[in-house]
């Protein structure tokens, strides 16, 4: 039933496209969602973002 409904899906897509403003809108979120990736792995968290462990307390 899931694989009927994408078909459906897919071929409404090929029958109606989506315009360039919203195709141009969708690779601008991921070059964004990129770049912050980027940013994060050369530069690295600041001191407030990072995660600090707690102990784990021993329940008796």
């Amino acid at each position: 039933m899931n694989q009927m409904r994408w078909m459906l899906r897919a071929k409404r897509w090929a029958q109606h496209p989506p315009s360039a403003k919203r195709v141009k809108f969708t690779f601008a979120i991921i070059a964004v969602c990129v770049a912050i990736y980027a940013v994060e792995k050369t530069v690295g968290l600041p001191e407030w973002m990072q995660v600090t462990q707690t102990p784990k307390i021993k329940l008796q």
